[in-house]
């Protein structure tokens, strides 16, 4: 089942793509995949009719500019070289007009910056040849190919002037007039703005210019405040993506600088750094191969040649942005920054963050069907009016007049259009957008770096982490404390006075010589500087004390070829001559691994010896023993070998296999990496809130266990299991097992990968952490992929969602935690949005039935509308995560987002707002004792019959629903707790909002009256509006009180997806992944926004064929399942 979609006809691994794009999701409209064909998003997006998407679908994708991406991205070789093409066509030509164009090389170089990009260009080893190779080219740019460039400032800006710096002009970002632009395109707006503007003419026509010029302008007024809160909402997130984005680009790597290994950013990489290459990093510059081992090179993205391609001195060149698949290298930087066909690919492709992540698009849905919603009732409203007016004010003689019918119908088409503007709650993908931005800022912090934005939502449902164990759950500081040597096991490993002096040589020489670490020479009283992964330098410590002279061992020995490390066969071997003249193959890698190969071993006096079973099960206890102590287990064992059997040029070399059978048993030491500090206790938070942690590791099963048991992951429950033997567990083992395994030990990169697809097919949300090459696959399959910062490659960073810049396990609860957290903050937005809009429209639906006119007018829905949507959602969209989050059980895949106590807090606030306002309405004059000409003296604020009072009543209203909102935007902060005010002293953004919507509130209601038509209000009805806005929490306090119900309520909207079902017919298909699209039984869901949201896809196999009829139900067998429409 596994394998049903990602191996084709000849039995190779297909691409995601290939594997995805073989699927038709035409079946399921709704199965949306935050990384999937981008055919989704556009059937989505017919299903829910959307034509406003400008502003409805705010900062979301733009699939035209998403399309040209992918393609360029796909075969960004074949736009290159045509470019390249032009290129050098165009430089020929000239060169053919005017001669050889002069490339003086920069003062102090020998060799111009032209001259090395045609080098790279053309890739012809001649030319290499003509500058002397990969010596004497080192020796035109004044490099020593050991010591690499010289440390210094003036060094590396001389070098930056002469051949350029290590980055590419970037598009202009877009400006703030560019989002001003978009949100004007709004088209419920432009209605408005339109209809302002005959209003504008019709009343300064009737009314003349000084009176008639209010009401017009005011709309205009309120669209351009909405317009600009809008375009500076947008403008600052994109700010945000971007600056996150580059923190992405900004890749950590080694180069040699004056003898010593360095970290630096690649944007400092300057022409003449050498450069060492391992497995799983990216080629950060274009340069010359100078020496390694087995590199092997994956040029696919530049070339469009699938085939890695072997590096050695007979095909040096090096291309920017390729991969280092396999083997070890150094290489010689001749390109930086433009000067690259990568810079010149990156240069042109802009890095505009368009992704739309599950969430965005079921709340886009959500708001395409509110605002349908919206529009009837605008629609009714509108005819109503438009009725009203015709049978009955019409008759009266004030409205024979052309200009007045004209105004009269005016008014009323604003009032339906405002309605529509504040029915649609755009408000919810922003909301989504800006709490997204606030995490990722926020997690920066917490050091997790945001690659994918749909992680940080899918990690709030993660039930299950796969965990490394090294440098995660781990400090990834090792050294050595115990070893067996010379047939004795003991503490003082940096003794060597008992250990034979052939033993001695052999062991140092294995140490130094069969290593990817490098020891820079001490400097004054400083200690060396050991450079490399943390077991190399753990044994490179060793070597040390043991009395190793690294550069001296390394200058002496001819190294003949290399086996670089495979977590698979989980050891290394190098083949040597050694100052003997002896070739000697030596293995070094897991102890029980390399003690299975061996036959002999060296006894207390450096002679090898058999090695009987007695021997042999000795040494097994003496790893358990270390094992059992949480120590790592690493052996050295050698064999001598016929020189002539080592082949000496690197095309057979390549493909030689080093003997790896009847060695001899050198050492083995147990290495200490001890447990971080407060991953126990980050352990038990996940444990109490849901979230399985499983522990994955490459080492033996003893050690596994003993720190899995020292973080508490294992329990007396927990199954313990090696990865050979979990490869042969078959489903019905799976299912009865699975669920206990907590601990993977001697696990491999197909080991994690089976264990992450088969966690997922029985409905976990799986977090895996990887930080190899090899675990790339693992964390592309995960619903989200965790890569380490430090200790991760560049191919596993490029394959997770979240890179953690710490390595720490603390550091993956804390993203559990903002995962929740965005979940959480959108369902505030939710809860609060839904009762202003529930209470808005039908305020005005009813009063407009009953009285033919409507209590908030055009420009007070808008300033409403600000209030609930851009206001709202920053308020609520940037609450910091609580800690009784952790508290909950992980949300579900199809988990419903207004859940039963969201309806009952909606339903009680809507109905305690729609009563009080409507008693205001229908009889505020008689409870309020207003007389006829209690309100404004200022006539012209009065419409046609008005009476002064009218005008009172209804600013008195308009007054009292803006404090409900605000109170219930308090109330909003704790849907499910009693105690709404919990950290809000902490919110200092909140409280700065709540204190500018109140003011502003003042400003509207007692100065702008012609604009906003309102009166001043004395105290004492201020005082009544914030009283009626104030009970919003004693009603809010008391219906948590009221039980709701297990079953959840949510009405079934299924006519949009069964007329996409009818029209789409006749092309499903009759697959249907049964994991992915329908929800188990017990996740069964009627709710209209409850749409399976799985991260990267899921497969499919012929064991979950189901089929689809029109009507959107899923037949299967007797049970049905409702495929549920937004």
């Amino acid at each position: 089942m596994e394998d049903s979609h990602g191996i084709d006809d000849n039995g190779h691994s297909k691409g995601r793509e290939d594997a995805e794009g073989d699927r038709d999701y035409s079946i399921n409209p709704f199965e949306i995949q935050p990384k999937g064909p981008v055919d989704r998003l556009k059937e989505w997006r017919k299903v829910t009719f959307t034509v406003n998407a400008a502003r409805r679908f705010r900062y979301t994708l733009d699939i035209k500019k998403f399309e040209e991406q992918q393609r360029l991205k796909k075969d960004p070789a074949s736009r290159l070289r045509a470019g390249t093409h032009v290129i050098r066509a165009v430089e020929r030509f000239k060169q053919a007009g005017r001669g050889a164009e002069q490339d003086e090389p920069p003062g102090g170089f020998g060799v111009g910056p032209k001259k090395l990009v045609h080098l790279l260009q053309d890739r012809k080893l001649s030319d290499l040849e003509k500058l002397g190779k990969v010596q004497g080219l080192a020796g035109k740019l004044g490099v020593d190919l050991e010591e690499g460039v010289k440390d210094g400032p003036e060094e590396i800006q001389k070098r930056k002037e002469a051949y350029g710096a290590n980055t590419y002009p970037k598009k202009k970002a877009k400006g703030i007039w560019h989002f001003v632009w978009e949100a004007c395109q709004d088209t419920t707006l432009i209605i408005l703005m339109v209809a302002a503007v005959v209003s504008l003419g019709t009343e300064m026509w009737s009314q003349g210019v000084k009176e008639g010029w209010y009401d017009g302008t005011a709309i205009l007024a309120a669209v351009f405040i909405v317009i600009v809160t809008t375009a500076g909402s947008d403008y600052k997130q994109s700010l945000q993506f971007r600056n996150l984005n580059a923190e992405k680009e900004n890749i950590i790597l080694s180069v040699i600088r004056g003898g010593e290994r360095k970290k630096i950013s690649i944007w400092d990489i300057v022409v003449g750094d050498v450069i060492p290459l391992s497995i799983g990093d990216q080629v950060p510059a274009d340069g010359i191969f100078i020496e390694g081992h087995s590199l092997l090179i994956d040029e696919s993205t530049m070339t469009g040649e699938s085939e890695p391609v072997r590096k050695d001195s007979k095909r040096p060149f090096l291309m920017s942005g390729c991969k280092v698949i396999d083997g070890q290298g150094i290489m010689l930087v001749t390109g930086v920054g433009i000067n690259t066909e990568w810079g010149q690919v990156m240069a042109s492709v802009s890095e505009d963050n368009g992704e739309e992540t599950p969430l965005q698009v079921r709340l886009n849905g959500v708001a395409t069907f509110i605002g349908k919603v919206g529009l009837t009732v605008a629609v009714l409203v509108f005819v109503i009016l438009f009725i009203r007016f015709f049978a009955i004010d019409y008759k009266k003689p004030q409205y024979k007049k052309p200009s007045k019918i004209i105004v009269q119908i005016v008014e009323m088409f604003s009032i339906a259009v405002t309605i529509v503007v504040v029915a649609v709650p755009e408000g919810l993908p922003l909301a989504v957008t800006l709490t997204l931005a606030y995490s990722m800022r926020k997690m920066m912090a917490d050091k997790s770096l945001v690659r994918h934005l749909a992680a940080c939502e899918t990690m709030g449902s993660a039930t299950t982490i796969c965990s490394d164990k090294t440098g995660t759950l781990t400090t990834n500081k090792m050294t050595v404390v115990r070893a067996w040597l010379g047939n004795a096991e003991n503490d003082a490993v940096d003794s060597d006075e008992f250990i034979p002096h052939n033993l001695h040589q052999t062991i140092i020489r294995s140490i130094c010589l069969n290593s990817t670490g490098t020891v820079a020479a001490a400097k004054g009283d400083a200690e060396p500087v050991i450079s490399g992964s943390p077991t190399e330098t753990a044994c490179l410590g060793w070597g040390l004390k043991l009395g190793m002279d690294f550069k001296q061992l390394r200058h002496a020995t001819r190294i003949l070829h290399v086996e670089t490390f495979n977590s698979t066969k989980k050891r290394a071997g190098v083949v040597f001559k050694n100052d003997e003249g002896i070739v000697e193959a030596h293995w070094k890698g897991a102890a029980e691994i390399i003690l299975g190969l061996c036959t002999k071993f060296v006894d207390e006096h450096g002679e090898p010896q058999e090695m009987s079973p007695e021997k042999r099960t000795e040494l097994e206890n003496v790893i358990g023993g270390m094992a059992a102590k949480s120590l790592r287990c690493i052996a050295f064992a050698y064999r001598p070998i016929e020189g002539s059997n080592v082949p000496t040029n690197e095309e057979e070399s390549s493909e030689w296999k080093q003997p790896e059978d009847n060695l001899i048993l050198l050492g083995i030491c147990g290495i200490k990496d001890p447990c971080r500090n407060g991953v126990r206790e980050a352990v038990e938070r996940c444990q109490h809130a849901g979230v399985k942690v499983r522990m994955v590791t490459g080492d033996n099963v003893i050690t596994a266990r003993a720190i899995a048991q020292e973080c508490g992951i294992l329990k007396d429950d927990g199954l313990v299991v090696e990865g050979p033997d979990f490869r042969t567990w078959d489903d019905a083992r799976l299912d009865r097992d699975l669920e206990k395994l907590v601990v993977m030990a001697r696990s491999s990169p197909t080991d994690k990968l089976k264990l992450v697809k088969s966690l997922k097919q029985r409905g976990n949300v799986v977090a895996v952490t990887g930080d190899g090459t090899n675990d790339a696959p693992a964390l592309h399959e995960a619903d989200i992929g965790l890569s380490m910062g430090i200790s991760g490659t560049e191919v596993a960073k490029e394959s997770s969602d979240i890179i953690i810049l710490d390595d720490n396990f603390t550091s993956v609860v804390k993203v559990v935690r903002w995962g929740r957290s965005v979940y959480s903050n959108i369902q505030k937005f939710i809860q609060f949005q839904l009762t202003v809009n529930v209470t808005a429209l039908t305020i005005n639906f009813i009063s407009s039935i009953s009285t033919g006119k409507v209590p908030l007018t055009a420009v007070q829905l808008l300033w409403v509308n600000l209030i609930m949507d851009t206001l709202g959602a920053l308020a609520l969209a940037t609450e910091p995560p609580t800690d009784d989050l952790m508290d909950l059980k992980p949300v579900g895949r199809t988990e419903p987002l207004i859940t039963n106590i969201m309806w009952r807090n909606i339903l009680a606030q809507a109905i305690f707002q729609i009563v009080v306002l409507l008693t205001l309405d229908f009889a505020g004059n008689s409870i309020l004792k207003l007389s006829p000409n209690d309100g404004p003296t200022d006539k012209s604020l009065l419409k046609d019959d008005d009476e002064p009072r009218d005008v009172l009543r209804t600013t008195i209203i308009f007054n009292a629903f803006v404090f409900c909102q605000v109170f219930n935007e308090i109330n909003a902060r704790r849907p499910t707790t009693f105690n709404i005010f919990q950290g809000i002293h902490k919110n200092y953004l909140f409280i700065s909002i709540i204190v500018v919507e109140v003011i502003l509130q003042f400003v509207i209601v007692q100065f702008l009256n012609r604009f906003a038509r309102t009166t001043k209000l004395e105290a004492k009805y201020w005082g009544l509006c914030i009283v009626i806005g104030f009970i919003s929490w004693p009603v809010g306090f008391l219906v948590k009180f009221l039980p709701v119900p297990k079953k959840q309520f949510q009405p079934r909207l299924n006519l949009c997806c069964g007329l996409w079902g009818k029209k789409k017919k006749s092309k499903a298909k009759d697959s249907l992944d049964a994991t992915e699209s329908i929800p188990k039984e017990s996740e069964q869901t009627n709710d209209p926004i409850a749409v399976t949201s799985n991260h990267h896809g899921g497969n499919i196999s012929d064991a979950d064929n189901r089929r689809l009829p029109s009507n959107g139900e899923i037949h299967d067998g007797e049970k049905t399942h409702v495929v549920s429409a937004v």
